[in-house]
């Protein structure tokens, strides 16, 4: 009831009927009829967009903790590599990094026998593990720095009364430090994460088929320019807001 209230206001009643002026515009005027021959292109394109970005968030925030506490805590020879890596990361292009894995690791591999005769080569002679491990690192840059001034967050007297009752390193670290670092830094997390999405794109420009690389093929193709790009932006807007409600109701469940 509440939130139906919240949407019964003069200018977002203005703003929806807009919307859904300009969308019953687009249905009516522009061209739609290349979508059966592309839908599933399209489909795959969709699923190889989700399931990189969920691996390369999932694996860049495994990382980010390790840099996080290594920059927040970490003796020196330990803080100033991971502070190194996050800045490298954080200063270059994304699309540089992409390309120097793809063209420079890629490239180099083949050079080497014993490589091109491990079982790993199948996987290594295509473009996905260079994007996710690009999407990864990037994901774990920028993470590693926001960890690390989560953990430096964490009120200090909590972590001196968990020692005070003996409370070992690791369990201290595991039920009272990353549970409050990771709950105060939910909505930027969240954030980085709909970034990360819109960082998928790039992965194309080393031939992997995801979503954005479909609707460049049907423009290529068909010389179509607006209507792939109308769907492909209501396509990233539908995941960001799934992005956002699942973040939602992860930050009320922490709070509860």
């Amino acid at each position: 009831m509440t939130t139906l209230k919240s949407l019964m206001v003069p200018h977002r009643i203005v703003m929806m009927l807009l919307f859904a002026a300009l969308v019953l515009w687009c249905a009516l005027s522009l061209r739609w009829d290349w979508i059966p021959k592309y839908a599933p292109l399209a489909l795959e394109g969709l699923w190889t967009t989700i399931w990189i970005l969920a691996l390369t968030t999932v694996l860049g925030f495994l990382l980010a903790v390790p840099l996080g506490l290594a920059q927040a805590i970490g003796p020196w020879y330990l803080s100033i590599p991971a502070r190194t890596f996050c800045t490298i990361i954080r200063g270059t292009p994304l699309l540089l990094q992409i390309w120097l894995l793809y063209y420079g690791l890629g490239s180099l591999f083949p050079q080497f026998p014993w490589i091109r005769s491990s079982e790993l080569w199948p996987y290594l002679r295509q473009a996905w593990p260079y994007a996710v491990l690009a999407l990864t690192l990037s994901y774990a840059g920028y993470e590693g720095e926001v960890m690390r001034g989560a953990f430096s967050g964490v009120a200090k007297g909590q972590l001196e009364a968990a020692k005070s009752f003996g409370m070992r390193r690791f369990t201290m670290f595991r039920r009272i430090w990353l549970p409050q670092a990771v709950r105060n830094v939910l909505p930027t997390l969240g954030g980085e994460t709909i970034l990360q999405l819109k960082a998928t794109p790039l992965v194309a420009t080393i031939t992997v088929i995801d979503i954005y690389a479909v609707s460049s093929r049907v423009r290529s193709d068909t010389f179509i320019v607006y209507e792939p790009l109308l769907l492909l932006a209501l396509v990233y807007m539908v995941i960001a807001g799934l992005i956002t409600l699942a973040f939602k109701r992860f930050e009320n469940q922490v709070a509860r």
